[in-house]
């Protein structure tokens, strides 16, 4: 698990975001992070900014 955290452009106002994706590597938690952007919010590639890609851990049930 990964968490992402960033800005997108809409409109005129860029808004912050965070996500936390689940990904081998950083790579592709920013490409998946990217394809939730695009598909939920209808923003392309480079209207987003990652600012930082971190590994969180995640507690065993």
């Amino acid at each position: 698990m990964y968490e992402v955290r960033g800005f997108f452009k809409i409109g005129n106002q860029w808004k912050k975001f965070r996500k936390i994706v689940d990904a081998h590597n950083e790579k592709f938690a920013v490409e998946k992070t990217y394809s939730i952007l695009g598909s939920n919010h209808k923003v392309r590639r480079n209207m987003i900014k990652i600012e930082k890609v971190e590994k969180v851990e995640t507690k065993a049930s």
